[in-house]
């Protein structure tokens, strides 16, 4: 998708064969490649050469997936108003090369995997890499006050639960969750935490005082370290499934003011690995913005991030937590990891990017872009080992179709490493299984990647909106809340652990899980969330810090290694259970059900793409309808839009109707967003407003859109707004 015509002109330098933006340029030769030894020469000659041989093999898997798209609209069209038998249906999808033959079982063979992704298991938040401020919190939550995650969400119920006023009692429901939670994964033999009197080390071994006693906790090894003197220790370091707590011991603290113990703090080992986000999340359409991207990565690699910000008065440095000393309870001086294991999400391989002209005129795939200058970026951490101590880089690679492209990734990482030589499969890929031929075809896009694959992950909403678009012309889809109840989804989140299992990832890589979507309701996710453990995954994503610790929690309570041998036991998900499309047979909605479902959607689309548009944020907390707050990314979008337009394809609604519903809900996002004073009214002039006819767009030109995708659509008007602005 070329929008080069669309913005303003770019300065650009003739480097060999390519032109390149004098900013991309300026910063990858001053900085990016900076003490990596590297020279540029070599950089620039071998860089020309692989994009002009890996570009035409990049548009020719982008025209198969139209080709395919295609054909199964003019099977479903040809088969209208029939039931669809799978047997014919799956016959259909061999032949046309959609579904692969698959192979002989294996195993992956991925090495120099850190124990972040192979043997311990916790939360993972996704972090859009364009906000320096962001990022440096999500890479600092690998410790997170659980005290606070507590205290400040809706889990504590209290008068003063929305008061910036400290509230005693509330404080002191936060200590009793706590040592009820210690009482069952972490106990005391003969007592409980409740109200014990203090702690101490005495010959190598945890001492807990209470009523002139002395107590231990029933597994003693569970203790691992302390601050401090043995006999008055500042924190207790607690280790329990691999994960650890520390226990902060300040009778000075105002909340250890009721404390007999001193305990004044818990620290929970939070976000054990973080996704930096340059794909869905941000906002990224030119060279000024993927340089932000690619600094702020390359700060993250360096180690040496800062970002300066003013709150409630006071001006604030963030930068990157060291790592976090202690004793061992055999005196050993030792250190736990401060930081999250960071990983660096690319884009897929459909968009282009402007920053660098090919020299036939086109724009550089802006996925192979992504290859290189992240790869160059983690360059500055294999020397200091301060990420990835195993000295592994990790890529997650999102919306990727079926093998063909999977084994495309793996050609583009060879090449990134044979010019910066690399040892070979030093980068490893993280699979994002988030379309549906990739889905249907999960074993043999793992082979493809067998020796650098570190992770898989499901995407409900990506894969949702895929499943839709695919099957466009096969009927009016259910209702989206129906969607998770649906058999195909079912089977599409087992087949993945299936899958994963089956090919060797327990204890080797992650089986990951997706986003819990509303940051502000803690409760739920607490309630929720475990579902994603108790089903096989390693790892499930979370939006904030916050929600971070308090999912750690679940892995302590579930062994989630123990739990992946009883899944491998269970019957494997089954192929026509995954290819059972979700339409909706006779609908017999009434014309209030179908307003409220198309309102629903319509509302939070816009509340996202006004943002996107007009201010370039990526991702954001939008309020529903409800005015409840939902996490909001190109995903949610994708969706929604696809949603809609199926409904309008089958006559369930038409385009008028949705226009005047889309003019309402403009008025109701202008009115959530009255206190941004940035914001830019669409209800003012529906004509005017660059990001109401986006929104449109992304519903009535849906169909067209290359696998129902959001990017090229965004990306043309976000540059053309950046040009009104500029």
């Amino acid at each position: 998708m070329s929008f080069r015509n669309c913005i303003m002109p770019i300065s650009y330098k003739n480097v060999n064969n390519l032109k390149v933006a004098e900013d991309l340029l300026t910063f990858v030769n001053n900085e990016l490649l900076k003490d990596t030894g590297i020279s540029l020469e070599k950089f620039w000659s071998g860089f020309d050469k692989i994009v002009h041989e890996l570009a035409p093999e990049n548009k020719k898997l982008i025209q198969i997936r139209e080709n395919l798209q295609k054909k199964i609209d003019a099977w479903h069209i040809k088969n209208k108003g029939k039931q669809i038998e799978i047997a014919k249906y799956k016959k259909f999808l061999i032949e046309i090369g959609y579904l692969k033959e698959e192979g002989q079982d294996f195993k992956i063979e991925t090495e120099n995997i850190d124990e972040e992704i192979a043997s311990v298991a916790g939360p993972q938040l996704v972090v859009p890499i364009m906000n320096a401020r962001y990022t440096l919190n999500a890479a600092n939550a690998r410790w997170v006050s659980l005290y606070d995650s507590l205290y400040g969400t809706n889990i504590i119920e209290s008068e003063e639960g929305g008061s910036e006023r400290y509230d005693p009692n509330r404080g002191q429901e936060v200590i009793k969750y706590v040592r009820e939670f210690f009482d069952k994964h972490i106990p005391i033999d003969g007592t409980s935490w409740k109200n014990i009197a203090g702690l101490k080390i005495e010959k190598n071994n945890l001492v807990i005082l209470k009523d002139d006693y002395e107590y231990f906790l029933k597994d003693k090894d569970k203790f691992v370290g302390h601050r401090g003197d043995v006999n008055k220790p500042t924190a207790i370091i607690i280790k329990n499934n691999k994960l650890h707590f520390e226990i902060i011991i300040n009778p000075k603290a105002f909340s250890a003011a009721h404390d007999i113990a001193g305990i004044s703090d818990v620290i929970a080992e939070s976000a054990i690995s973080t996704i930096c986000d340059n794909e869905d999340s941000v906002a990224a359409v030119d060279s000024e913005d993927k340089i932000i991207c690619y600094r702020n990565w390359l700060g993250l690699m360096k180690g040496d991030l800062k970002i300066q910000f003013e709150k409630n008065g006071k001006n604030l440095e963030r930068k990157l937590n060291p790592d976090r000393s202690y004793i061992s309870k055999d005196g050993k001086g030792l250190k736990l990891h401060g930081r999250s294991l960071l990983l660096i999400r690319n884009v897929g391989h459909l968009m282009t990017n402007p920053s660098i002209i090919l020299r036939n005129g086109t724009e550089i795939p802006e996925g192979i872009m992504d290859a290189f200058f992240t790869t160059i970026a983690a360059l500055h951490d294999l020397r200091k080992k301060r990420n990835s101590r195993s000295g592994s880089i990790y890529i997650v690679k999102p919306k990727m179709h079926g093998p063909e492209e999977t084994a495309f990734t793996n050609l583009i990482f060879s090449k990134v490493e044979e010019l910066l030589g690399l040892k070979k499969f030093t980068c490893k890929i993280g699979i994002m299984d988030e379309e549906r031929r990739t889905s249907t075809n999960l074993k043999e896009c793992i082979r493809t990647l067998k020796n650098r694959v570190f992770f898989i992950n499901t995407g409900f909403l990506d894969r949702t909106g895929d499943e839709m678009h695919t099957s466009m012309e096969a009927g009016p889809m259910i209702k989206k809340g129906e969607m998770k109840s649906s058999k195909w989804i079912t089977a599409y989140e087992n087949n993945n652990v299936d899958v994963g299992l089956k090919c060797g990832f327990s204890g080797k890589a992650q089986i990951g899980k997706g986003m819990w979507a509303m940051p502000d309701k803690m409760k739920e996710m607490m309630e929720d969330k475990i579902s994603h453990l108790k089903s096989g995954a390693n790892c499930a994503w979370v939006p904030s810090p916050t929600a971070a610790s308090l999912h750690s929690l679940h892995y302590h309570q579930i062994n989630i290694f123990e739990e992946q041998q009883k899944i491998k036991k269970r019957p494997q998900a089954k192929l026509d259970d995954l290819l059972c499309i979700p339409i909706a047979n006779k609908p017999d909605w009434s014309e209030k059900e179908i307003i409220s479902e198309i309102s629903n959607s319509a509302q939070t689309l816009l509340g996202y793409v006004v943002r996107w548009i007009d201010q370039g944020i990526g991702c954001s907390k939008v309020p529903d309808i409800n005015d409840v707050g939902l996490m909001e990314d190109r995903a949610t979008l994708r969706i929604s839009s696809q949603h809609i337009a199926n409904w309008i394809h089958h006559e369930i609604t038409t385009k008028k109707k949705v226009l005047e519903i889309m003019k309402e809900m403009a008025k109701i996002v202008d009115k959530q967003n009255k206190n941004d004073k940035r914001y830019m009214n669409m209800s003012d002039d529906y004509e005017r407003s660059r990001a109401f006819k986006t929104a449109c767009d992304l519903i009535f030109k849906a169909k067209e859109q290359p696998s129902g995708y959001t990017e090229p659509l965004l990306h043309l008007n976000r540059l053309k707004r950046k040009i009104n602005q500029n």
